[in-house]
């Protein structure tokens, strides 16, 4: 019977370990591709777990490929953005392994939303996908080419981390 309730144990930390979102005190670490009109880049991303369905976090995104015709300087190509997200993994029970996040942002381009995907393949290991749109932008009026960068519809994909 001890051996039973150990296994059994050890099946629920097992399963519990594998979910795409925990809740409070989880921390999820991301790293992908940013893909965009004019230019690709990096994204790295990381989430900490505030309660059962949210999470706070932060975003920064460099833009590596840009276009030539783009006079892009260091300031144009970066962003950095906090985050806060609603996760409904667990709330519409697709898949302990899957999540669902949509969310806003405050950057230092715009204010936006996002919605990402993100499924775990193990405990530690997963690929997660973002969509990301401006919702109101800092400065008004027609944006240049190099203002555009960051500042517009965005997609990022790349591999997620359980920390």
């Amino acid at each position: 019977m001890k051996k039973l309730l150990f296994i059994a144990i050890l099946l629920s930390i097992t399963i519990v370990n594998s979910q795409a979102f925990i809740g409070k005190g989880d921390n999820k670490f991301q790293l992908g591709v940013n893909l965009q009109n004019n230019a690709t880049g990096i994204n790295a991303s990381y989430d900490f777990g505030i309660g059962e369905n949210i999470s706070l976090g932060i975003s920064s995104s460099y833009a590596l490929g840009v276009n030539d015709i783009i006079n892009a300087e260091f300031i144009d190509r970066f962003d950095v953005r906090g985050r806060f997200n609603a996760n409904l993994g667990n709330v519409i029970n697709i898949d302990d392994n899957f999540d669902l996040y949509p969310g806003l942002s405050l950057g230092l381009r715009n204010f936006g939303g996002h919605l990402g995907v993100r499924y775990f393949f193990s405990s530690g290991f997963g690929l997660f996908t973002e969509f990301n749109t401006p919702i109101a932008k800092y400065k008004s009026g027609t944006l240049t080419p190099a203002e555009e960068l960051n500042n517009q519809f965005t997609v990022n994909i790349g591999a997620s981390f359980n920390l």
